[in-house]
């Protein structure tokens, strides 16, 4: 029993070092957990940009990774402000990618691809989707930031901080969703959560998936005119066949 008690204390401290490794650089102490989940989250996106299932499982990968970070800065003592849009996206980031795995995957083996090719085939959101997409959005936004000023009161953070927080939580959540369905305007979502994104993250001072964020951004431009290029190329010549096969999943 004390063998077995010794082995799960060593291997909670050995966790708990993994946290807390950081690397120097300069006054900023890069996180290992925060530095491998951006590589991951980079991964992801050329997945996603490629159209490939594994995108999701990778992408999946990089969200705990991430979670683990922002959720502990947030609750440390000497915290100046919360993350909590940071934080708890990740959670939604791991539910929409499980959906948008299965959905990949199943589109995939219903045009009877092999896993080296794209898993699906890029279109534009009809008029409806795009007005559902926005009034989530908004309403989203209008809803999230009232409880993350609620729960955050605590903290010295500004008003308009937690209306950045949760234009990236929704936001995040509506390009992951859109990106899952294979519409093109999931780039157009990124490219506004980045535009709020990449400074809020340098202001709370996490450079790294800052700097990410800024690689999206050109990732995004990128895969934007490329979807484009792949929606004209691939999609069916006959528009009530392709929405016949979207019906399904």
């Amino acid at each position: 029993m004390n063998t077995l008690i010794a082995a799960t204390d060593a291997s909670q401290n050995f966790f708990q070092q993994l946290i807390d490794a950081t690397i120097p650089i300069g006054k900023y102490e890069l996180h290992w957990l925060e530095l491998i989940g951006v590589l991951f989250g980079l991964g992801s996106a050329i997945g996603g940009l490629r159209r490939r299932v594994w995108a999701w499982p990778v992408g999946i990968v990089g969200n705990v990774l991430l979670f683990s970070v922002f959720i502990a800065a947030t609750f440390e003592a000497e915290a100046q402000v919360p993350l909590f849009g940071q934080a708890g996206r990740q959670v939604f980031f791991i539910i929409t990618s499980i959906y948008g795995w299965w959905r990949w995957n199943e589109v995939r083996k219903l045009n009877q691809h092999g896993s080296d090719q794209p898993a699906i085939t890029p279109r534009w959101a009809t008029t409806r989707e795009r007005i559902s997409l926005g009034v989530v959005w908004l309403v989203g936004v209008l809803l999230v930031q009232w409880v993350f000023a609620a729960i955050g009161a605590s903290w010295p953070a500004p008003r308009w901080y937690f209306w950045c927080d949760a234009w990236i939580f929704v936001g995040s959540i509506v390009a992951t969703y859109a990106m899952a369905r294979g519409w093109n305007e999931f780039w157009l979502a990124w490219i506004a959560v980045d535009l709020v994104g990449v400074p809020l993250l340098w202001h709370s001072q996490y450079y790294p998936t800052a700097v990410l964020f800024v690689v999206y951004g050109a990732l995004v431009v990128w895969g934007f005119v490329v979807w484009l290029g792949a929606g004209r190329e691939e999609i069916p010549p006959d528009p009530e066949h392709l929405e016949k096969k979207e019906v399904t999943v």
